[in-house]
């Protein structure tokens, strides 16, 4: 609900401050006075255009800000999505417009898109009047009213078709990729049977390349590694009697054991020489058996070769080493598995999307036949409405049709085209004259009658509805006398589900409101103002006078606006 609008700069209104309550408030003014900026103030909280031109002459901005009451989590948890914040239960949400045309919006103390600010009122708001957009007008909307018209069973119908309607596209949406794939898929799969046939046929084991680069550098310098080996015996122990490594370090120990019992010092570095000659001993050994076992052998050196080559011819294409090429074909073996599948999963998914369509049959029948009963229901009661409402010989049917599609959906002997919320397009339509074919709401009615005929459908619609602020700009357009009690009327029984603010130029219908706004108009020769003040009792009667006759203080005026105001509680009494 709407608690406080706050105009300043707009227009005529200089800065006014219009506090809101339930039920049904009358806005009401002279003429010129600036009744309709208040409608031009909530569509630009409701995302309106930003025009320049309402910006108040002489000033830099003009400015609406909205008090709202946001009942509920998910008003809460759509304003922080946005970075703002809900304090106390009450959500402001302002629009700022400049001279120059520029535009900001705000929702919670964050500046916000003024999409994003659309999303988070409209569904607060409804606006009707001949300027507007009428919701109503929208196919979307007037198949969501007469769902709820219809009742929780066509609710709970439409949310378990719109279930297996999401799993339906997602089922296709995932066959229609694995099937445009499937050529790319098999291209990938018969590389990769190659690539694996390729390291089946070597059979490389971890770690391979570097022992075979090992014995291939062993076996080529065989010769060379065998003479580098004798000779190094040969300096550690010679076989024939030459200087020696082994027999220099004996020499120096014996030369040391002679003198050791004269020095301690001495003794042990003869010891020390004689672990060295041990040490020799064994390394002179090692050095000759690893000389003796060095053979030269060109058939091996070619199969180390050889297999080298294969290796490396995998390594160039697989990975850089040959446990890279091992993990690879791990990988790809996974890979072609997964692969190999295709056409299985392929069966698999259409199986599954014939299944869900399918099974979209029965609830899209039974929904279609709860709209059906409802719309000649919802149909009959706003023709009555429009009956009170200066439109006797209007009509309006809600015609509820389908569309052949072959490639739609099979419900009975039709393939009817289908979205999420069913196969049925849902349309208001109008008669305005006895004999008239119906048309579409918006091709069907004038302006005037429009906004009648939105005051019907609201009025039916008041307790199924979800919208909980309404707004009516000139929705008494071209009516009078008892029609206009009737509209008065009608907008009082609205006002008992939701706040209802109407901008009436009629008493008949500013009677029957529980708080009453006039817009004053006040010039000074230099600057033209305006000002919301919220009437008394007795404020009321003058302005309901001013309203009938044109004369506030005449008393025969103030007798018939006290009876008129006495009547239409009367009624409002009566009828709650």
């Amino acid at each position: 609900m709407l608690e406080e609008l706050r105009i300043a700069s707009l227009g005529v209104i200089d800065e006014s401050v219009l506090e809101l309550g339930p039920g049904f408030t009358a806005i009401t003014g002279e003429t010129g006075a600036g009744k309709t900026m208040v409608v031009t103030a909530l569509g630009l909280l409701l995302g309106g255009r930003a025009d320049s031109g309402a910006v108040r002459t002489g000033a830099r901005t003009a400015r609406v800000e909205g008090l709202v009451r946001a009942d509920g989590t998910e008003l809460a948890t759509a304003v922080d999505d946005v970075g703002g914040e809900v304090e106390d239960g009450r959500l402001v949400v302002a629009r700022q417009v400049s001279a120059e045309g520029r535009s900001r919006a705000f929702a919670g103390g964050a500046a916000v898109t003024v999409s994003a600010l659309t999303r988070l009122v409209d569904p607060l708001v409804a606006v009707h009047g001949q300027s507007d957009q009428h919701r109503l007008l929208q196919p979307g909307a007037q198949r969501e009213s007469l769902d709820r018209f219809a009742g929780d069973k066509a609710l709970r119908l439409r949310e378990r078709f719109a279930a297996g309607y999401a799993d339906l596209r997602a089922t296709e949406a995932v066959l229609a990729e694995v099937t445009a794939s499937a050529r790319e898929r098999a291209r990938e799969a018969d590389l990769l049977r190659f690539g694996l046939g390729e390291v089946e046929a070597v059979a490389p084991t971890s770690g391979e390349d570097d022992e075979l680069a090992a014995e291939e550098a062993r076996l080529g310098f065989a010769d060379e590694l065998r003479t580098a080996a004798e000779q190094a015996r040969e300096c550690l122990s010679s076989e024939d009697g030459g200087p020696d490594a082994l027999g220099t370090v004996s020499a120096a120990r014996k030369l040391l054991d002679g003198v050791r019992d004269h020095d301690a010092e001495a003794a042990g570095l003869a010891d020390r020489l004689a672990e060295v000659s041990y040490l020799l001993s064994d390394l002179a050994a090692d050095v000759s058996s690893y000389a003796a076992g060095l053979e030269t052998d060109p058939a091996r050196l070619a199969a180390v070769s050889e297999r080298r080559a294969a290796l490396v011819a995998l390594t160039r294409k697989y990975g850089e080493t040959v446990d890279e090429v091992l993990a690879w074909a791990e990988a790809s073996a996974a890979r072609l598995l997964e692969l190999d599948g295709t056409d299985e999963r392929i069966a698999a998914l259409t199986a599954r999307r014939d299944e869900s369509r399918a099974a979209l049959a029965d609830p899209a029948a039974a929904l279609t036949a709860l709209r059906t009963k409802a719309a000649a229901r919802l149909g009959k009661a706003i023709t009555a409405e429009l009956g009170s409402l200066a439109m006797p010989h209007a009509r309006l049917t809600v015609a509820v049709t389908q569309a052949d599609d072959e490639t739609g959906l099979a419900v009975g002997e039709r393939r009817l085209r289908f979205g999420p919320t069913g196969v049925d397009d849902v349309e208001l339509q109008l008669a305005a004259n006895a004999g008239a074919e119906p048309r579409p709401l918006g091709k069907g009615a004038s302006g005037g009658e429009l906004s009648r005929v939105m005051l019907a459908v609201e009025v039916t619609l008041a307790a199924t509805h979800p919208v909980p602020t309404f707004v009516f700009d000139e929705v008494d357009a071209g009516v009078g006398g008892k029609a206009a009690v009737e509209v008065g009327r009608r907008l009082a029984t609205l006002a008992r589900h939701a706040q209802v603010l109407v901008v009436t130029h009629l008493p008949q219908v500013a009677a029957f409101a529980d708080r009453h706004v006039v817009v004053v108009k006040s010039d000074d020769g230099t600057v033209t103002s305006s000002g919301l003040t919220v009437l008394d009792d007795g404020g009321r009667v003058r302005e309901l006078s001013r309203m009938l006759a044109g004369l506030e203080d005449s008393e025969t005026a103030l007798a018939h606006a006290e009876e008129l105001l006495a009547t239409a509680q009367e009624a409002r009494a009566t009828a709650s």
